[in-house]
């Protein structure tokens, strides 16, 4: 149970320091939102949980690719904030991110890749 404190408390903290930094540059919070921290804490905690080499190599694998569907929403977002406003704007996104996936996802089966 401590670990499982742990593991949030850090992996809280790296949330919280990006969105600290936001506040004080705009490049530098969006620099570090785009770092796989996440991503690298995860894998962290699997290595130290002692999981599988292949177990870690594919949560690696399969990151890349949920992550590739969700680009456009940081594109649409900017665009949309001023025009709908900040709740809308983050539903359209969510939304525009559901159809992505799945559209990306139907695509990439068709080379061998199952996402869903």
């Amino acid at each position: 149970m401590a670990w499982l404190i742990v593991k949030y408390l850090i992996t809280s903290m790296a949330v919280v320091a990006v969105s600290e930094c936001a506040k004080r540059s705009d490049r530098l919070g969006g620099l570090l939102a785009a770092l796989p921290l996440v991503t690298l804490l995860a894998l962290i905690w699997l290595y130290v949980e002692k999981q599988p080499a292949e177990k870690i190599a594919n949560h690696a694998w399969y990151t890349f690719w949920y992550v590739v569907p969700t680009l456009p929403m940081f594109l649409a977002f900017p665009w949309l904030l001023p025009r709908l406003g900040f709740w809308p704007t983050l539903l359209a996104c969510v939304l525009l991110t559901m159809v992505c996936f799945a559209a990306f996802a139907w695509v990439v089966k068709r080379f061998g890749i199952d996402l869903l």
